[in-house]
């Protein structure tokens, strides 16, 4: 019996022996396949060693740019103070627990506005033609006017008026606002889910017997969601960071406790305490994203479900 490799590289029998059919061999890789493995092995380790080295080089180097700087000890003792992280850090996480409470509540109430702006502004029929107007000034309005203006003209403005009824906390006023910007940008995400859906998909479903609003709730959304889903985070981890805003209203969140010790102390590292906060429960958010993203380019890539 004869051992021989076919266009992969990878060994087996040619079934002759003694002119008469023989069992095939087990598979046992060719020189070949096993030198180009073995390629593969010392070009990786080669560019581990070479990616490790270049972080090295350049983390020393902008080490040695900072603490070389004619001003580093002033802005250490400024900014980098130990004695006042460790007061500083219990205070921020007491603060921070505000802010995930408004991620929550307002992440909830931004999907479900949005959606209702982004199905307002899809809806056919001049009969909806009012509607879909005011749905796109509101989004027209919100996604032009700075989050930080909003903010005061929520915050400060709204107890100015002495409404009857109306809540003046700045917590509710706060995430008001984040509510109506966030909502606006949020509508157009699923907007643009819902008009990807190729109008062969509500055709069919008309076909079937689905109204047009059974359509768009069991046959459009649903593909329109699943599509915007690395946008959808995307926003909420903007939301997230965002949140710390509320503090010029005078909640105290981790940004204001943060600024509450740096009244007294006159040091600012706390800022840098909260700014470290956030950036620790941004990171795993961001990670999400980009593990919901690549999955899905690699199942659209298998030409799965998109």
């Amino acid at each position: 019996m004869t051992l021989v490799e076919d266009e992969f590289g990878r060994g087996g029998a040619d079934g002759r022996e003694g002119g008469k059919g023989a069992v095939a061999d087990p598979y046992v890789p060719s020189p070949r396949r096993l030198e180009r493995e073995r390629y593969r092995r010392v070009r990786a380790r080669r560019a581990t060693a070479i990616a490790a080295l270049s972080t090295l080089v350049t983390g020393a180097a902008l080490y040695l740019l900072v603490v070389g700087a004619p001003g580093w000890p002033r802005a250490k003792e400024a900014f980098f103070n130990a004695q006042y992280a460790r007061e500083a850090f219990p205070k921020v996480l007491e603060g921070l627990w505000l802010n995930l409470r408004l991620l929550l509540v307002c992440g909830a109430a931004v999907l479900v506005l949005g959606m209702l702006i982004a199905v307002a502004r899809t809806l056919r029929g001049p009969v909806f033609f009012p509607l879909r107007v005011l749905a796109a000034a509101y989004t027209d309005f919100f996604r032009g006017l700075p989050l930080i203006i909003n903010l005061m003209i929520v915050v400060l403005g709204v107890p100015a008026l002495r409404l009857q009824g109306v809540t003046v906390d700045p917590v509710l006023l706060g995430g008001t606002a984040l509510t109506l910007t966030y909502s606006a940008y949020v509508a157009e995400v699923f907007r643009a889910g819902i008009e990807s859906v190729h109008p062969s998909q509500r055709a069919a479903a008309r076909s079937l017997g689905l109204t047009n609003r059974q359509a768009l709730r069991f046959v459009v959304l649903p593909q329109a969601v699943r599509r915007q889903v690395p946008p959808l985070l995307n926003d909420l981890v903007s939301l997230q960071k965002d949140t710390g805003l509320v503090s010029i209203g005078g909640a105290v969140d981790a940004v204001r406790a943060a600024d509450i010790v740096v009244g007294r102390s006159l040091n600012y590292t706390p800022y840098v305490v909260a700014g470290l906060v956030f950036v620790a429960l941004t990171i795993p958010m961001t990670r999400l994203t980009d593990w919901v993203t690549a999955r899905m380019d690699r199942r659209r890539a298998q030409g799965g479900t998109t």
